[in-house]
């Protein structure tokens, strides 16, 4: 067994999804896990390609998007490290409708569908660890689109840095990825997206420096219309 074969009941143990199994439960998924290892740029998966399990990163980030009929990318999700994906689409037994690429050096875990099916049958607690998981990202889904309908720009643009629980003056964050990928996933354009930051930034809500954002004044963002 090499090194990154035993790191796997390891890394596995820090995932949501398996962190109550014990050592031997632990190990027999791990007997079906395969370690996967993605240079930045490198496509996972292409849509329509056969779902047989899910991922989950160990660490990175991994894009989620498709091509429109006019040939431009939107970007679906953003996956970093301990979270998964794939899992809906293993039940239903469908290809991927979605194409998948690193945006930089990652590691990620394969597990096999069937080791992942013989364990729900002897495990109700990781039954509904896995519900709950799927159940929260139908629910961002579902706030995803109420954005998109409702709010303007502006206001998706201050909810995506806002998104930490602790926010206050001062607060400073690093954009995960680039300004294209974000504006992409906030359903905006890269212009409209660095315009907002610019209109942010000369009303002294938030100071840009390169991916580096400081939020200067969260009760002015938290009122914002945009």
């Amino acid at each position: 067994m090499n090194t990154q074969s035993a790191l796997i009941p390891e890394h596995l143990s820090r995932a949501s999804l398996f962190c109550e199994l014990g050592s031997r439960e632990l190990e027999r998924v791990a007997q079906a896990t395969t370690a996967v290892h993605l240079a930045r740029g490198e496509v996972l998966f292409r849509r329509n390609d056969p779902c047989v399990g899910f991922h989950i990163v160990v660490y990175g980030q991994i894009k989620l998007y498709f091509k429109t009929d006019q040939g431009h990318e939107k970007v679906a999700r953003l996956i970093g490290d301990g979270e998964s994906f794939g899992e809906a689409l293993m039940f239903v037994d469908k290809p991927y409708i979605l194409d998948a690429q690193a945006l930089c050096d990652s590691l990620l875990l394969h597990v096999a569908k069937e080791a992942l099916f013989d364990m729900l049958d002897r495990d109700g607690k990781l039954a509904r660890r896995l519900l709950a998981s799927l159940s929260q990202r139908l629910h961002a889904r579902m706030s995803d689109i109420k954005a998109y309908s409702l709010q303007t720009g502006a206001q998706r643009v201050i909810g995506y840095l806002m998104h930490a629980d602790d926010c206050r003056d001062g607060c400073q964050l690093r954009l995960e990825t680039s300004k294209t990928v974000i504006a992409s996933r906030l359903n905006l354009t890269p212009e409209h997206f660095s315009r907002i930051l610019r209109e942010l930034a000369d009303k002294n809500m938030i100071e840009v420096n390169g991916r580096q954002i400081t939020l200067l004044d969260v009760q002015a963002l938290t009122n914002y219309q945009g």
